[in-house]
C-alpha cells in the first residue's frame, strides 16, 4: 500500500498515562492503482462497480483514515486522551477497510489472466486435505459469506503458526488479523452491498457465485507458499 510519512508536531509531554514516548512519525495512506481495467472482470463484476467500489468507496476509507490520524497527531500533541480513545474506532474502521480493500484487488484477475483458474501446488494439496475438495472450500466461503449479516468479509485464511487453512467472517471492515495473529489471509471476498449492489440487485448468493470466476488464485498460491514453505 501506498504511504507517505505525516510528520508530527512534536512529541508527547511526560505524564499523559498514555505510554507513548513520542509519536514517531504517523503514516498516512493513499489509494492504490488496480493492476487492471475497471472493465476486466466482466461479465462476473461489472465496470460500473468496480470503478464506484475502489473510486468511492476505497478511496473514502483512506480519505477518512487520514483525516483521523491528522486528528490523531493534534490530539496527542494536546495530551488529550479522551479524544485519542475516541479516535480509535474510526482509524480501526477505515484502515481496515484500506487494509482488505488493498487485498480484495490482488485477489481478483481477469479470466485471461488466469482468474478462475484453480489453485496449483502446495495450497491446492493443503485445500484437499483442509476440506476435501476446492469444490467444498468454495461452498463453505460462499455459504459463510451469505449467511453473515450487513457489512463484512468472507476469508480464506493460514494459521501459520499450525501450518493450517481456515475459513472466517468478520464484521464490518475488521481484518482477518483480528481474528489471530497467526492468522494470514489468502482470498478475501467483500460481502457488503457497494460490491454487488448495482450488478446483483442486493441477491448476495449470485454474487459470491460468480466472484470465483475471476478469483486469483495464483496470488493466493504465493503468499502460503512464502508462509509454509
Amino acid at each position: 500500500m501506498a504511504l507517505r510519512t505525516l510528520a508530527t508536531r512534536r512529541a508527547l509531554r511526560s505524564g499523559l498515562g498514555l505510554g507513548y514516548q513520542s509519536t514517531r512519525g504517523l503514516k498516512t495512506l493513499s489509494l492504490p492503482d488496480l493492476p487492471y481495467d475497471y472493465a476486466a472482470l466482466e461479465p462476473a463484476i461489472s465496470g460500473e462497480v468496480m470503478h464506484i467500489h475502489h473510486q468511492k468507496h476505497h478511496q473514502t476509507y483512506v480519505t477518512n483514515y487520514n483525516k483521523s490520524l491528522e486528528q490523531l497527531d493534534a490530539a496527542m500533541a494536546k495530551g488529550c486522551a479522551s479524544t485519542v480513545v475516541k479516535l480509535q474506532a474510526a482509524i480501526k474502521f477505515n484502515g481496515g477497510g484500506h487494509i482488505n480493500h488493498s487485498l480484495f484487488w490482488k485477489n481478483l484477475a481477469p479470466v485471461h489472466e488466469g482468474g478462475g483458474e484453480p489453485p496449483k501446488g502446495s495450497l491446492g494439496w493443503a485445500i484437499d486435505t483442509n476440506f476435501g475438495s476446492l469444490e467444498s472450500l468454495i461452498q463453505k466461503m460462499s455459504a459463510e459469506g451469505a449467511a453473515l449479516q450487513g457489512s463484512g468479509w468472507v476469508w480464506l485464511g493460514v494459521d501459520k503458526d499450525f501450518k493450517k487453512l481456515v475459513v472466517e467472517t468478520t464484521a464490518n471492515q475488521d481484518p482477518l488479523v483480528t481474528k489471530g495473529p497467526s492468522l494470514v489471509p489468502l482470498i478475501g471476498i467483500d460481502v457488503w452491498e457497494h460490491a454487488y449492489y448495482l450488478q446483483y440487485k442486493n441477491v448476495r448468493p449470485d454474487y459470491l457465485k460468480n466472484i470465483w470466476k475471476v478469483i486469483d488464485w495464483k496470488y493466493a498460491s504465493e503468499v502460503y507458499a512464502k508462509e509454509c514453505p
